[in-house]
């Protein structure tokens, strides 16, 4: 057998995977929980006992790793206009793989200084004007970034005629900086690609080493590369395909994690809606979002406080639970973040079910576009922000909560639309698959050396719900 070992350090689990290559399937799966707060080799050891025990003895052709370990690379982004360069820089922090934990509009301010201190990013994200256009934006939050006395690194991507003069300052204050072109360099349009390298690198060459991976790296044949991007590659390839096997077309992805909720959509996300069109910024094809405060074990507790927020007697009804089971439930998790409703443990399936749901419902509506009614002299139109994604033909869900849910179906239809979505682009008529066995990391791995072994892998592996 011809075995390349795929893993991925997740906040909450470690999942190896072996993979026949030359068969094109799966040979052994395992998982181990993430000991971040030791040695992250701990629990990858531990899985591959298990796979070495499923596979008898085995050589590897190549060992490949992706990690989220610990959240993801944290970030905070910035640009000038909430809807332009500011949503442009957010982009590119996101499909990069970064948790974008805040993004900034306009001059920063003395009191979103002392913010970006609290937060501690990994990674700071400066743009803002076009090339050639407003320059003093950028100046003074350069200034601003410089006078945070944290050690983040620093990447500039705004306009051009100002960025050498901004990394002058950060530079002076002793922060690492790096300059990339301009996220937005002309007016609505994106270039968000080397920024998305920049933010790659820096993973691969500063954090992995504060995640206790850097023993790890040393056994692996590619560097270690941010889990949402090495899924990001996974979707991409699902959806387009090879030059001998097809895609399936526009779909979305979401992987419900222990700290946060990532959406995928690979969509042209073009108006469908007749009379509308697009205000802001044209979204790219491939476009991922990661919702902080909605997470099923790290975030469970500002995922039920946002659902609180919203109408709890729904909440409660919808799913015949009651507030003692979730509170019992979230307490449960606090003192064991690695635990599932299973076992002794099966009374808080539903409410556990109930919660992934909530995630799906608000991170996707957190992703897709909406319509806004306008009227002009023409008649009435419609102003369409963000991605149209009614027409997207498939949903796959991965992770934990959803894979072990009674009724996954359930749990991953409230990423398609409902009549609580008022405005909100979100599929109409999608097909709903399941990654049972969280493979879609590891085939973004894959697909770096065989993608078209990883896709037929995805294509036969992922069951219909």
């Amino acid at each position: 057998m011809k075995i390349y070992l795929l893993t991925d350090f997740g906040s909450t689990y470690t999942k190896v995977m072996a993979v026949d290559v030359q068969a094109g399937k799966i040979a052994a799966f395992a998982k181990a929980f993430t000991t971040i707060d030791t040695d992250v080799a701990i629990g990858y050891q531990a899985a591959k006992k298990e796979i070495a025990a499923q596979l008898g003895s085995a050589v590897y052709e190549k060992c490949l790793a992706a990690s989220s370990a610990a959240g993801g690379l944290k970030m905070v982004s910035s640009g000038l206009v909430p809807d332009l360069t500011a949503k442009a820089s957010r982009l590119a922090a996101a499909s990069a793989g970064a948790k974008v934990v805040k993004t900034y509009a306009y001059e920063l301010t003395e009191a979103e200084s002392e913010e970006i201190y609290a937060i501690e990013p990994d990674i700071m994200l400066l743009s803002g004007g076009i090339d050639g256009g407003n320059k003093r934006v950028l100046l003074h939050n350069a200034g601003i970034i410089a006078a945070i006395p944290r050690n983040f690194s620093v990447i500039i991507a705004g306009n051009r005629s100002a960025a050498a003069e901004a990394r002058a300052i950060l530079e002076r204050a002793g922060k690492n900086t790096v300059v990339t072109p301009n996220v937005m360099p002309v007016f609505g349009k994106l270039n968000i690609m080397p920024a998305k390298g920049a933010i790659r690198d820096l993973f691969i060459a500063n954090i992995i080493t504060a995640k206790g991976l850097d023993n790890v790296q040393a056994t692996m044949d590619m560097e270690i590369i941010p889990t949402p991007l090495a899924v990001l590659e996974a979707c991409e390839l699902l959806s387009r395909g090879t030059t001998t096997q097809d895609g399936l077309g526009e779909l979305m992805a979401y992987d419900l994690g222990g700290a946060t909720t990532d959406v995928y959509s690979m969509a042209d996300g073009s108006p469908k809606t007749p009379n509308a069109f697009i205000h802001g910024i044209t979204e790219p094809f491939d476009k991922r979002t990661v919702e902080g405060d909605v997470g099923m074990r790290y975030s469970q507790a500002a995922l039920y406080d946002l659902i609180l927020e919203d109408n709890p007697a729904v909440f409660y009804d919808e799913y015949a639970i009651t507030p003692e089971e979730v509170d019992a439930w979230l307490a449960i998790c606090r003192d064991d973040p690695g635990v599932l409703p299973l076992g002794q443990y099966e009374q808080y399936n539903n409410v556990d079910s109930a919660l992934a749901a909530e995630a799906i419902r608000i991170s996707a509506a957190r992703h897709a576009g909406y319509n806004e009614r306008v009227f002009t002299p023409a008649g009435e139109a419609f102003s369409q922000t963000g991605k149209d994604l009614t027409q997207v033909s498939h949903i796959i869900g991965t992770g934990g909560a959803i894979i072990n849910a009674k009724n996954p179906a359930a749990v991953l239809r409230h990423a398609a639309y409902s009549p609580r979505d008022l405005g909100a682009l979100k599929p109409l008529a999608p097909k709903m698959l399941l990654d049972t066995q969280n493979s879609f990391a590891a085939m973004g791995l894959l697909a770096r050396f065989h993608p078209d072994t990883a896709l037929g892998i995805m294509k036969d592996n992922f069951a219909k719900i």
